[in-house]
């Protein structure tokens, strides 16, 4: 009899300790509230282009809310162009300027404007024998390349440099072609970005920090602004009211952010959580208080949490002192909400699918506030008071 009380007992123990495993292991629990159409996630693997990535899943996106279809663009022809015009700024600079594989939003504006698009079936741009994008090469090959010409001893330059450099794109990304046919007709990536009928000059970039005037445009000081594109600066609520007046009326939104903070999790997460707020007691708050602060920030990245308050002042801090840089860029298109009720943006990532979230990041609005850099979106996205103050129709 006591044999079978104690079985009952450990069966009954069992089954607790299994419910809080489950529990444990269940974390962030998400509902959908608002979604907006995305095409696949893509990988960018090795490879640091997900300026390339977000930008062009954003134009794809804006496709699909304009009812033309779904495009996949080819992001290494967007590269390829980027890399051998900012190879020629940084000889023109002598090399005093930053020539590295980042990029921002604008770039691929600008290659839309100036040599459009092309898809990604008639230019996939991996010419190595691998399937997804491995970069570390190419990287150290081409900037050993411009080094070598912009900081090199010379007193003059051959009028063959540029000849080079391309040679190295062309090789690791194949030759961005001057013509091609797609279903069935034949383009130019001009005449292709053309029929798309995007009017580039429709999407703006926000941003929002105190070292320049509000509602008034400046260039972004980051090393990857190097074509000095302009955003326009709004206080962190307005901000924050774009985003959200974007994905409500079915737009989507280019996100450029931060995402070396631990809460910025590997798996789909991304918080900023408050360690000093952490709502635990007894034995528990004391194994809390002796864990070190990088412990307790990865430890609350993993489940629902009590965030910091975020504030314009804090954002300004981070960005002054160098702890919020531009990391990444990724694609905002739709709202959720955690078991709590508090809300999150739905995020399309460029890091393939085998997260737990099948590519997809939770970003907290506390997240987004304070480490977003900058983002891009339609103009009509913006509220109409907001726009109207800055002199937008």
């Amino acid at each position: 009899m006591k044999k079978i009380v104690l079985i009952a007992t450990l069966g009954l123990l069992s089954l607790n300790l299994l419910a809080q495993d489950s529990k444990k292991e269940e974390g962030f629990v998400f509902t959908t509230v608002k979604e907006n159409p995305i095409t696949s996630i893509k990988n960018q693997n090795r490879s640091s282009t997900c300026w390339s990535f977000s930008s062009l899943g954003f134009f794809e996106s804006e496709l699909l809310r304009l009812g033309k279809g779904e495009y996949d663009f080819s992001e290494m022809y967007v590269v390829h162009r980027t890399m051998t015009d900012r190879a020629e700024h940084y000889v023109r600079l002598h090399g005093d300027s930053s020539f590295s594989p980042g990029g921002s939003f604008y770039d691929v504006v600008y290659c839309m404007k100036n040599y459009g698009l092309v898809p990604q079936t008639v230019m996939n741009g991996i010419m190595y024998g691998d399937t997804l994008p491995v970069h570390n090469e190419l990287d150290a090959v081409a900037e050993g390349y411009m080094n070598a010409i912009a900081k090199g001893k010379l007193t003059k330059l051959t009028p063959v440099w540029e000849n080079g450099i391309n040679a190295i794109y062309d090789t690791y990304l194949g030759q961005c072609p001057e013509k091609f046919t797609y279903k069935g007709k034949e383009y130019t990536p001009l005449t292709f970005e053309q029929s798309l009928e995007l009017n580039t000059d429709d999407y703006v970039s926000i941003t929002s920090y105190i070292h320049h005037p509000f509602y008034k445009k400046f260039a972004l000081e980051i090393q990857d602004n190097w074509r000095n594109g302009e955003s326009w600066n709004l206080p962190i609520d307005e901000f924050m009211a774009v985003i959200d007046n974007a994905i409500n009326k079915g737009f989507t939104v280019a996100w450029g952010s931060d995402v070396s903070e631990s809460g910025f999790t590997r798996n789909g997460i991304a918080v900023v959580p408050d360690v000093n707020r952490a709502d635990l007691s007894g034995s528990d708050m004391a194994r809390w208080t002796g864990l070190p602060l990088a412990d307790k920030q990865k430890e609350l990245a993993l489940k629902p949490s009590i965030e910091k308050e975020i504030t314009q002042e804090m954002r300004q801090v981070g960005f002054d002192n160098w702890e919020t840089t531009d990391d990444h860029g990724m694609l905002i298109y739709g709202i959720a909400k955690d078991q709590t009720g508090k809300e999150y943006y739905m995020v399309k990532n460029s890091w393939g699918t085998k997260n737990k979230y099948k590519g997809t990041w939770y970003a907290s609005k506390a997240f987004v506030k304070y480490k977003t850099m900058n983002i891009l979106v339609h103009k009509d996205a913006l509220p109409k008071e907001i726009a109207k103050k800055l002199g937008i129709k």
